[in-house]
């Protein structure tokens, strides 16, 4: 019988990712699954942080429904870092383009605009960027300091989107070793150089011996 894996989101595109790639032997659900779960708010400074919150909120929100005690609960979160930018947008990436006015996430394109007008005159050079991941897992029914996995995409923003393929800043980003960025690499070739895929391998690696 396949372990659970609880998935701290309701994306069912996640999920159908992290499904594949960990295999047969695991069961992912989503928060779907546990309407009643609680939202949570990712406020914290690191990714780690708002990787953590998550996990154990559900966590603990599983412990007092009764609804699971086994298997794992899992929470990412991930976003593009610029250095010329000191790393913006960041924990911010989903809302970069916000304003009092307009709070929460932006739409992708004003947060696109927005990215492009930072780096507008950087030369080639100096618009090095990364998506980088952080997984928190958590056994379900144990409140204790999740496990940690790191994976992160290396490459640079070009001077303006390409692509139609993926989603947020995906048509603005080209890999190391690349001249098409995701936006036009599409999905397949994503999936195997994204920042998600390399955490979720660290993960996979280490699950097989616990």
């Amino acid at each position: 019988m396949p372990t659970d894996i609880i998935i701290a989101s309701e994306n069912a595109h996640k999920a159908k990712e992290i499904q594949a790639l960990l295999g047969p032997e695991f069961l992912c659900r989503t928060l779907r699954d546990f309407p009643d779960a609680p939202e949570v708010e990712e406020d914290a400074a690191t990714f780690a942080g708002n990787a953590v919150k998550k996990a154990l909120t559900l966590v603990n929100w599983l412990k007092q429904s009764e609804d699971h005690t086994e298997g794992w609960v899992l929470a990412d979160d991930s976003g593009l870092e610029v250095d010329a930018l000191d790393g913006a947008p960041g924990v911010l990436s989903a809302r970069y383009a916000a304003t009092e006015r307009q709070p929460g996430n932006s739409p992708d394109e004003k947060n696109n605009a927005k990215l492009l007008l930072e780096l507008k005159g950087r030369a080639a050079h100096h618009r090095a960027a990364r998506f980088r991941c952080v997984i928190a897992l958590a056994q379900a029914g144990q409140y204790s300091h999740p496990k940690i996995f790191n994976g992160t995409c290396e490459g640079h923003i070009e001077e303006a989107a390409r692509g139609t393929h993926g989603f947020g800043y995906d048509p603005l980003f080209v890999p190391d070793g690349h001249e098409q960025t995701f936006g036009e690499l599409g999905e397949s070739v994503k999936s195997q150089l994204s920042h998600r895929s390399a955490a979720l391998r660290e993960l996979k690696d280490w699950l097989a011996n616990h």
